[in-house]
C-alpha cells in the first residue's frame, strides 16, 4: 500500500530549526532499519550531509551568542546612562543631604569617563570592571550611590558585566573551531536529497507492499505535522503583531 509523506516548505524554517528538522528525520528513519525497506542508498545520501548540517548548527549558535552579546552590551549602556542621568537629576534638586553625594559621584563618573560603554567590547568590559571595583572598594562612593538610590543599577551592572565577559570568552573559543559556511547553499543541496528520499519512500511503499512502510511514515508525518503547526502559529503571531503596530500607528496619527 502506498504511503504519503507530508511535505513542508523547508524554506520557512530558520537555520537552527532546519538543523533540528533534518536531525529528527534521520533519527526517526534510523529506528526502522532503512536497509530493510530498500531505502539505504537514498538514506546514505541524506546522512552524508550531516557533518555540514552540524557546521550550520555551530555557526548558528555563534550567531545566537553574538546577538546575546549585542543585547547585553546595549543593556550595559542603558544602565550607565541611567546612573549619569540620576546623578544629574539629583544635582538639580534641593533635597537635604544629597549635594555632597552628588559631588562624590560626579568625580567618580568623570574619573571613569563619559564615554564608558561606547568603545569596543573588550575595552568596555575592562572599564566597567574598573568602575565596579572602584565602587565596591570605596566606601564613600558606595554610600553616595546608596543615598542617590543607585545601588540596584550598580548591582545589576556588576552581574551583567560578568555574564558578558564569560559569554564573550565562550564566543571566542567557539569561533576558533567554527568555519564559516554557506548555509543557504548547503540547505539547497540537502533539500533536494531530502525530497528525493521522501519520493523514494513513497515509491518503494508501492513496490514492496509486503513491508511495513506505514509505521515509520506515521511517525514522520506526525513530526512534520507538528512542525507545520508551529510554523503556522508563528505566522499568525507575526500577523497579529503587525496589525497591532498598524493600529497603534493609525491611532497616533
Amino acid at each position: 500500500m502506498k504511503v504519503t509523506i507530508i511535505r513542508l516548505a523547508l524554506t520557512h524554517l530558520r537555520n537552527a530549526e532546519y538543523c533540528q528538522f533534518v536531525n529528527i528525520i534521520v533519527t526517526i528513519v534510523s529506528k526502522y532499519q532503512p536497509e530493510s525497506l530498500y531505502l539505504q542508498r537514498s538514506f546514505e545520501r541524506l546522512t552524508s550531509f550531516m557533518p555540514q548540517i552540524a557546521e550550520i548548527k555551530a555557526q548558528e549558535q555563534s550567531n545566537i551568542i553574538s546577538k546575546q552579546l549585542s543585547k547585553m552590551n546595549a543593556e550595559r549602556k542603558t544602565l550607565i546612562k541611567s546612573v549619569f542621568k540620576q546623578v544629574k537629576t539629583f544635582s538639580k534638586l534641593s533635597i537635604d543631604g544629597t549635594a555632597e553625594h552628588v559631588a562624590v559621584l560626579k568625580r567618580f563618573l568623570e574619573k571613569h569617563g563619559n564615554d564608558i560603554g561606547t568603545t569596543n567590547y573588550n575595552d568596555s568590559t575592562k572599564r566597567f570592571k574598573d568602575l565596579l571595583d572602584d565602587y565596591h572598594t570605596n566606601a564613600e562612593i558606595s554610600t553616595a550611590a546608596s543615598a542617590l538610590q543607585l545601588v540596584i543599577f550598580f548591582n545589576h551592572l556588576a552581574t551583567l558585566n560578568a555574564q558578558f565577559d564569560n559569554l564573550f570568552i565562550q564566543r571566542i573559543m567557539e569561533n576558533s573551531t567554527v568555519e564559516t559556511v554557506d548555509a543557504r547553499a548547503i540547505r539547497k543541496k540537502v533539500d533536494k536529497v531530502l525530497i528525493a528520499f521522501f519520493d523514494a519512500f513513497e515509491v518503494f511503499s508501492m513496490e514492496y507492499d509486503q513491508l511495513d512502510y506505514q509505521t515509520p511514515a506515521n511517525e514522520i508525518n506526525e513530526f512534520i505535522s507538528h512542525t507545520k503547526a508551529q510554523l503556522k502559529a508563528r505566522t499568525t503571531r507575526s500577523k497579529k503583531r503587525k496589525n497591532t503596530q498598524t493600529e497603534e500607528s493609525t491611532t497616533e496619527e
